[in-house]
């Protein structure tokens, strides 16, 4: 996830990542059904979510000494991180009477605040292919669908949707310290090399833990947990953003010191925080995503993230992510840019990260901690999936959905990112005043390309063609334009009704993906 400062913080009140196994509750993961697809059509998987473990309840083994009460650690039975790790024990969660989580045949609804015995606030939770391995994925010339409703996320909070290169086996096997593994939700870590992760390879992340100064129920260890992160949805009503985070290294990293990237040194760590992000608000178009416009956020949406590769298979190079939505039955183009000094891009790749850095002004660390590239390669390794709802203790969510920094001047290009205002997002008002808001996801699709999704002929933003980019189950052409006769690879170049260009340009052929679209591939 996208965050101008280090830390990001969740409110919880038991929240601590635990290695052995507690017995007081048993853990049943709830079921979550999702559909992989092909040419051929798309098929049931039969899955599941897991809770992470910084979420639950840890308490000593041999009872119910809790070792982390709100922000501290027992001193006793954690006087080192080796001994935290073997005398204190991972319970089971409940899931919708603690964490406020339900599923339903394919969709998963998490609240955000849960007045239960104890009051939980926010979640994140992983999909699992089975009770002991996260499902992972290679996104390597696929796309990724999901249904989202966030009609009831006001400013200043996110109901987030993306991929982390963390362990199958939530280091189970790498950590003979961890028992408890990815049934218990272990394992985790981001692109913000996160420093609340209370285990990290088996050891507690006790050493140098000091209180989170602006909340009470989270605090921060001397290391953090680093890795590649691809953030395909990160959104509230107002502002959504997509955004890739490579890491100049593979797989989880316990940092410590220069390579977490930490406050003045941002950008001289191992992982891109800034990541290099597509929000149509900051990218100039102000009426294409929200209540009422072009993708209403008061409906449910769908979702498509597409990954392109060089070669068009899953052992190239990734070298564009394309995204659409579909709604109301009419699939939607992304919105281009509108900003001075770039051309009207509607996806990332690697000339509009640079494009956009320049304009805005930003310091250019994606290329620098391995660009696309890069993120394709944590893809070809694997990356677990991950659901969450949280609010920002750091920066009120700001980064997303209001004027970011505060400070700068509002019509500078970039610094607007949505709507909200400024003094939004405080999680001591919405953890109140919007203690009732939810998202759900649903109906999650992962496939080859043009094979998660239907529908006909739509719109898109402010200088996106309504004519052009959109079909049933099929994919919005690129952002630059051919000549007259020879449509530019990954075009369209056939379908019912289709009148533009039919010849596809040198190194690709005009391929039939359904009656309706026909593409150069």
């Amino acid at each position: 996830m996208f965050h101008t400062v280090a830390l990001l913080s969740f409110a919880l009140l038991a929240t601590v990542h635990a290695q052995q196994v507690g017995t007081n509750t048993a853990e049943k993961h709830p079921s979550l059904t999702w559909q992989k697809c092909t040419k051929s059509g798309c098929t049931n998987q039969a899955g599941s979510i897991v809770i992470d473990a910084n979420w639950r309840w840890l308490h000593t083994t041999t009872g119910y000494t809790n070792c982390y009460t709100g922000n501290t650690w027992n001193a006793t039975l954690c006087p080192d991180g080796a001994t935290c790790a073997a005398n204190c024990a991972l319970d089971g969660a409940d899931y919708s009477g603690t964490y406020g989580i339900t599923t339903s045949g394919n969709a998963l609804t998490l609240n955000f605040v849960t007045n239960g015995a104890q009051k939980n606030i926010g979640s994140r939770v992983y999909l699992l292919a089975s009770e002991t391995q996260y499902q992972m994925f290679n996104l390597l010339n696929q796309e990724f669908t999901l249904d989202v409703d966030v009609s009831k996320l006001p400013c200043g909070l996110n109901g987030a949707v993306y991929f982390s290169e963390m362990e199958a086996d939530g280091g189970l096997a790498k950590n003979p310290t961890n028992k408890a593994g990815a049934k218990y939700g272990t394992g985790y870590c981001d692109s913000q090399c996160p420093h609340d992760i209370k285990f990290i390879n088996g050891a507690a992340n006790s050493e140098g833990w000091t209180a989170s100064p602006n909340d009470t129920n989270a605090g921060s260890g001397k290391y953090g947990a680093c890795c590649a992160e691809m953030d395909i949805w990160e959104a509230n009503k107002i502002s959504t953003a997509v955004t890739p985070h490579p890491c100049s290294k593979s797989g989880l990293v316990k940092c410590s010191g220069t390579d977490c990237g930490d406050g003045d040194n941002r950008y001289g760590g191992i992982c891109d925080k800034d990541g290099c992000d597509f929000n149509s608000y900051r990218m100039g178009d102000k009426t294409f995503y929200g209540p009422g416009m072009t993708v209403d956020t008061n409906k449910k949406i769908t979702v498509v993230t597409q990954f392109l590769t060089n070669n068009n298979s899953s052992s190239g190079t990734l070298s564009e992510i394309r995204r659409i939505y579909v709604q109301d039955g009419k699939v939607i183009a992304n919105s281009k840019t509108n900003v001075a000094g770039m051309a009207a891009y509607d996806s990332i790749t690697t000339d509009f990260c640079t494009a956009q850095k320049t304009a805005f002004g930003d310091t250019n660390s994606f290329q620098a901690k391995g660009g696309l590239s890069g993120m394709g390669g944590a893809f070809s390794r694997g990356m677990a999936l991950v659901l969450s709802v949280w609010d920002d203790h750091a920066v009120n969510m700001l980064w997303l959905d209001s004027t970011y920094p505060t400070d700068a001047d509002p019509s500078k290009p970039g610094v607007g990112r949505g709507t909200c205002s400024t003094s939004s997002g405080k999680p001591t008002d919405v953890e109140v005043n919007n203690a009732d808001a939810t998202v759900t996801y649903s109906n999650i699709r992962f496939g080859d390309i043009g094979t998660t999704y239907t529908g006909t002929s739509g719109g898109g933003g402010s200088g996106s063609s309504s004519t052009g980019p959109t079909t049933t189950s099929g994919t919005p052409t690129s952002t630059s334009s051919a000549p007259s006769a020879t449509q530019t690879k990954y075009g369209q170049c056939g379908g019912t009704g289709y009148t533009g260009p039919k010849a596809c340009a040198s190194g690709s052929t005009c391929q039939v993906l359904n009656p309706y679209y026909s593409q150069c591939l």
